[in-house]
């Protein structure tokens, strides 16, 4: 299904080495406080973006709350998580309020009820009018990195969306080098040419 931004441009579900519209703006919850932020303010940060299916459910809260415990090693390193589902901001206070889980949460969590971010990124289950768990992690540039998107029941892991994040800060940083398999911060890298064709 195709979007219409603020100019009337018709966008398709964003993906790999899309730019992110400046223009696109989403209300949020943070720490007591209703506001608004659009992906024109966040250029210049790394964004991970994390939707999940809906407020007061099972799995949600794990992956929100494990995202709490490892959010300043984000923000440590130049990025803004952001958690996104279809419920409506006054809905993110009232489990913030309510979920002790949830209560540790620091960073922003975007209301999308009109579902126009999750069609956006492709997340959108449109006969249920959730998000599938979708994460997506975006360069200071607005351009899409990495994707990572599942089902309802299949939870993410948030040290290895930190991973990877660190991998896709890293090769931004040095683009003469890719990161192999399972790279972790300080390991070695590759520096792609003929001389390793047929030697790994």
């Amino acid at each position: 299904m195709g979007h219409e931004c603020c100019e009337g441009a018709i966008l398709a579900p964003l993906t790999i080495g899309d730019t992110v519209p400046e223009e696109v703006s989403f209300p949020i919850y943070q720490e007591g406080e209703f506001s608004e932020l659009d992906f024109k303010t966040l250029r210049g940060k790394w964004v991970v973006l994390l939707f999940y299916p809906k407020d007061f459910t099972f799995v949600c809260p794990t992956e929100l709350g494990e995202m709490a415990t490892l959010y300043e090693q984000f923000t440590n390193e130049g990025a803004e998580v952001i958690s996104v589902s279809t419920d409506t901001v006054e809905v993110h206070k009232a489990w913030h309020d309510t979920s002790p889980t949830i209560k540790t949460i620091k960073y922003p969590m975007a209301a999308d009820p009109t579902h126009y971010l999750s069609e956006l990124f492709g997340v959108l289950v449109e006969d249920e009018g959730v998000a599938n768990r979708g994460t997506f992690i975006i360069s200071p540039e607005g351009v899409i990195k990495t994707l990572e998107i599942s089902c309802d029941a299949v939870g993410r892991s948030g040290k290895e969306t930190l991973r990877k994040f660190k991998a896709a800060k890293f090769v931004g940083e040095n683009p003469a080098n890719v990161c192999p398999a399972s790279w972790d911060e300080g390991g070695d890298v590759l520096t792609p040419g003929a001389d390793l064709v047929g030697k790994i």
